[in-house]
């Protein structure tokens, strides 16, 4: 027996098991939503037994906010290491608005939004998911709004638009995309929007 094996709690699995699941179960909210995933579903695509399930998680909303949170983990991650990669304030607008075009097209797009998905199925009844939904929203304003900022004062963006106001516009046709990408436009549909959304720095 390893030591990682020693030191864990009977019955837990391990950490890195518990994020590959609920990578799974992203799969399948996003693609079913809440309400038409079963347990089942969940259980087979995320590779566990109905006593690993249950020992991990305490039903399927505790699976789904596991989901969410994880899904929001992974792809805050990534879309700051896109963000960081730009060369001033508006660059990192459009490499922001480039992340989620990406992400709305083909299979990704089909998939769909864990987010948006939420705000839709569940954010009107269920305060906790509400709440997730409201704290995801307002990150990606704020951050729409911070590389404006930079923008302007780089001069990159230009000083005479409204920073807030435009970035909540931003903020739409980022969860209008994904919302589109569910019915499969291609890639170049989804950047023909972003083409215009970057006029609106000028």
């Amino acid at each position: 027996m390893n030591a990682d094996a020693a030191t864990r709690p009977p019955g837990r699995p391990r950490e890195f098991a518990i994020e590959d699941a609920l990578d799974k179960a992203i799969v399948v909210f996003s693609e079913r939503g809440y309400h038409a995933a079963s347990i089942s579903e969940l259980k087979e695509a995320m590779g566990l037994t109905a006593g690993s399930l249950y020992k991990a998680f305490k039903d399927k909303k505790a699976i789904f906010l596991a989901a969410f949170d994880r899904y929001k983990q992974v792809r805050n991650a990534l879309l700051d290491q896109e963000i960081g990669a730009g060369t001033n304030g508006r660059d990192r607008v459009f490499r922001m608005l480039r992340f989620y075009a990406e992400a709305s097209h083909g299979e990704s797009g089909r998939q769909g939004c864990l987010v948006v998905g939420t705000a839709i199925e569940l954010a009107v009844y269920d305060a906790e998911a509400a709440e997730r939904v409201g704290r995801s929203m307002a990150r990606s304003e704020a951050l729409f709004n911070r590389l404006i900022h930079e923008g302007q004062a780089d001069g990159s963006i230009s000083k005479r638009i409204d920073r807030n106001a435009t970035a909540r516009l931003l903020l739409s046709v980022t969860q209008g995309l994904r919302v589109l990408g569910k019915t499969g436009p291609d890639r170049d549909q989804a950047f023909s929007v972003i083409d215009a959304a970057m006029k609106l720095l000028d």
